[in-house]
């Protein structure tokens, strides 16, 4: 007969058997643009997890854009949907904050002030993910406008690939020779489609804003908004910029087809890999129309956390820190092509530090850090519509359906209309 004290070891082993271990906290995190990301976001999640390894980390869908992503967490937020951490475009997390959908970081960051200085988490990179004073985000990957070249086909048409051209006019005349070489060649593709970055860094680049500064006023359609909107319609009139669609002229680019491309920093890494051998990838700065007061506009976006449970919040601010951190951006510019938004990233050996002395067509974006200022958040629920509106107008110039004061002064319109009335 088994006495009681055997009877109690089986029990407890059998309980043992039947109770399954801790839960990990599962964290579910959203994001945009896996073209430039899912790599990056697969391997800070891994690395994350090896040295979290009681939080899991799962992926939802993402989305292809930065502007379809927002319009995700706007349905999603307060529903069962909801990730737990998002990555937002910096131009839409006022979109987000105005509907109170991002948790305030500002007391974990006070609890942590000094471990995330350590980090190098500095004063002025806390700023780009900040609205109206509040915390809503932690930059991840910041990002500025540069061009890039082929060389070859800048030797083809009697250009100096050591001396690329340093105005829009220089570019303009130049793509026009690229242009002339035939053979299916094409000139520029400036990259309009989809948001107004690129349009504003033309308008910053000419020392304008797009809104006045008290936002009562659209501002975009001024001087300096004209003499942008005029730099694109010149692209197709004088160089031949055609309609490209933005898949269309990535590819082109990279089959060697076209001259000059203007686009985000962080198409670098795709670019170089697609190019391969095709031909001599070279990348400078992109032109000012005002080279004194010109600024640039600061692409990228922030990890956001959204979650209020306490459990997934602490876990949430743990890989929120990780991801914009040091490691993370070692991961994200030679990863992207991203300029660095950690202090200590930048200047350690241990992560970049000598990673521009060895990638010389990282320097491009990394020379024009100074130039950078927010990326615009227009006020009110239709951003995305505002948006929308500034690049459809954009559109009519490329296909020269409109003229530049014509387009402007008609987005001008229909986005006083979409904004807050005071």
């Amino acid at each position: 007969m088994l006495n009681l004290k055997t009877l109690l070891s089986a029990a407890a082993v059998t309980l043992a058997i039947a109770l399954p271990a801790r839960a990990d906290t599962v964290l579910t995190v959203h994001y945009p643009m896996p073209g430039f990301f899912k790599d990056v976001m697969d391997t800070i999640s891994k690395k994350f997890m090896e040295e979290n390894p009681d939080i899991k980390v799962q992926f939802a869908n993402p989305s292809p854009t930065y502007e379809e992503g927002i319009q995700t967490i706007m349905r999603q937020a307060g529903t069962a949907e909801m990730p737990d951490v998002t990555f937002i475009a910096l131009n839409r997390l006022r979109m987000a904050e105005e509907r109170s959908i991002p948790v305030d970081l500002a007391p974990m960051i006070a609890k942590d002030k000094q471990s995330m200085a350590d980090q190098g988490f500095s004063d002025t990179i806390l700023k780009l993910a900040q609205v109206n004073g509040k915390q809503v985000g932690l930059a991840f990957a910041t990002s500025n406008p540069i061009m890039y070249y082929n060389a070859d086909l800048v030797k083809a048409a009697g250009g100096n690939p050591d001396s690329p051209p340093k105005t829009w006019d220089e570019v303009i005349a130049l793509g026009a020779k690229i242009k002339a070489l035939g053979n299916g060649v094409d000139s520029i593709d400036f990259r309009w489609q989809g948001d107004d970055w690129m349009f504003s860094a033309l308008l910053f680049g000419a020392g304008g804003r797009m809104l006045s500064e008290d936002e009562s006023k659209v501002a975009f359609n001024g001087p300096e908004g004209l003499k942008a909107m005029t730099v694109i319609d010149r692209m197709v009139k004088e160089a031949g910029m055609p309609v490209f669609t933005k898949a269309a002229g990535e590819q082109a680019f990279v089959a060697g087809k076209v001259g000059f491309a203007f686009q985000t920093t962080g198409a670098l890494r795709n670019t170089i890999k697609n190019v391969g051998g095709k031909f001599d990838l070279r990348t400078a700065q992109i032109p000012l129309l005002d080279p004194v007061n010109g600024k640039l506009p600061t692409g990228g976006n922030a990890v956001v956390i959204l979650t209020h449970d306490g459990e997934k919040q602490a876990a949430a601010w743990k890989f929120a820190k990780f991801a914009a951190g040091p490691y993370g951006a070692s991961v994200v510019v030679p990863g992207t092509g991203y300029v660095p938004n950690n202090e200590l990233a930048a200047t350690s050996p241990a992560y970049l530090g000598d990673f521009y002395k060895q990638n010389p067509l990282f320097r491009a974006g990394l020379s024009q850090m100074p130039r950078m200022i927010p990326w615009y958040a227009f006020p009110g629920s239709n951003g995305v519509r505002v948006t929308q509106t500034i690049v459809d107008n954009i559109s009519r110039v490329v296909d020269q359906s409109a003229g530049p004061q014509e387009a402007l002064d008609d987005a001008a319109k229909e986005v006083k209309r979409l904004l807050p009335r005071s």
